[in-house]
């Protein structure tokens, strides 16, 4: 019997022509999914690029605990740069924070995230870290 609630759970990843990595999850974000997210933001810091990522959260349901211990393991691995959450629900918000300030607490490194409502504000928070980055500046938390 398959289970009615991951019917609809899927994600996908690509890489704007700005330079930002669009994320977009439907339903709970799997392990598996989590991986493949954060595999991608880590090629494109090895790659020498800004891992800047906007992350559309409108459709997204729960984080479990074992995709956030992946988050975890996979984010002290390698650099993020900067995140843009849209559509976040009031949980979610909750533990994407959380995890930040872990991730940021175990690495010692600065992990700027922002929420916003529209995907423009994101995007323009996002081109103003790359700048500020680019110009030897710390990005704004």
């Amino acid at each position: 019997m398959s289970d009615p609630g991951r019917k609809d759970v899927s994600f996908d990843v690509r890489e704007e022509p700005d330079g930002i990595l669009w994320v977009k999850v439907q339903g709970e974000l799997t392990e598996d999914g989590a991986r493949a997210i954060l595999g991608a933001v880590r090629r494109v810091a090895e790659s020498g690029r800004d891992a800047l990522v906007l992350a559309d959260m409108r459709h997204m349901g729960p984080i479990p605990a074992p995709a956030r211990k992946v988050i975890t393991e996979e984010v002290r691995r390698s650099r993020v740069d900067a995140v843009a959450l849209i559509g976040a629900s009031f949980s979610l918000r909750a533990i994407v924070m959380l995890l930040g300030k872990g991730v940021q607490m175990l690495t010692g490194h600065p992990y700027p995230q922002h929420f916003f409502d529209t995907e423009s504000e994101a995007r323009a928070w996002l081109l103003a870290q790359r700048d500020a980055l680019r110009a030897g500046r710390r990005p704004l938390a």
